[in-house]
């Protein structure tokens, strides 16, 4: 586990996959890096690897991650992404192992070491607490647990927010310093707070915010329900 990076309840993260980029995708970064002050959230950010620069430099309390990388040594890769790079692209983390960009779990524990070496955050995501508590002993900053069902517009039931402080407490039984991120079937501001309520440390979203008639609009009503959901419930 990285320790060169405090990640502090509650927080946020926005992935923009390949909805937004360029100049689009900084005005949002500069616009959450604003809402992270107003409600006092941490938001992480993964944009693609070349808006990486891009963000980082306009921003202030925004932490960013690459969207993946690869665990290669300086040297001969073309089309990989090298871990020093991210770094020097002004990344603070790497997210690994999304449904949409699986790598097996040796190949996990390498790019992870890697992201050790060179001073880069680890948030790996699992599919439910078996593969989470799997995940927690490769210890990773962050987990985000998220079902592949619920991903880009599926709908949580009253069970999954309840399973919810469970699963926390199995990864913690492994390791007490990972934070936990429940994330997959949010849609708007509610499905925000029940989440939070619920007992995640954060929660984020994709689609609902880049498919949004107005994406900063949605996201800050997102940001406001984190902090309020946590006030309510700490």
């Amino acid at each position: 586990m990285y320790r060169g990076l405090r990640i502090t309840p509650p927080f946020f993260e926005i992935g923009p996959k390949a909805y937004l980029y360029g100049r689009d995708l900084l005005e949002l970064a500069r616009r959450a890096d604003v809402l992270s002050r107003i409600y006092d959230v941490q938001i992480i950010i993964t944009p693609q690897c070349v808006d990486i620069p891009l963000v980082a430099g306009h921003v202030e309390r925004l932490l960013v991650f690459a969207q993946h990388m690869d665990p290669l040594e300086p040297g001969r890769g073309v089309g990989s992404i090298l871990p020093e790079a991210v770094h020097a692209a002004g990344a603070v983390g790497v997210l690994l192992n999304h449904v949409e960009r699986r790598i097996d779990r040796a190949t996990l524990a390498h790019t992870m070491r890697r992201a050790d070496e060179v001073g880069l955050a680890t948030m790996v995501c699992a599919d439910d607490a078996q593969d989470a508590v799997s995940v927690a002993q490769l210890a990773p900053n962050v987990i985000i647990v998220e079902a592949p069902v619920l991903i880009a517009g599926g709908r949580r039931n009253s069970s999954e927010r309840q399973a919810i402080a469970e699963t926390n407490e199995a990864i913690w039984r492994v390791n007490p310093d990972i934070r936990v991120l429940h994330g997959a079937g949010i849609t708007g501001a509610q499905d925000v707070y029940d989440v939070i309520a619920a007992g995640a440390e954060g929660t984020g979203s994709s689609s609902a915010i880049f498919t949004a008639s107005d994406p900063q609009a949605r996201l800050e009503e997102m940001i406001q329900a984190v902090r309020e959901a946590w006030n309510a419930t700490h």
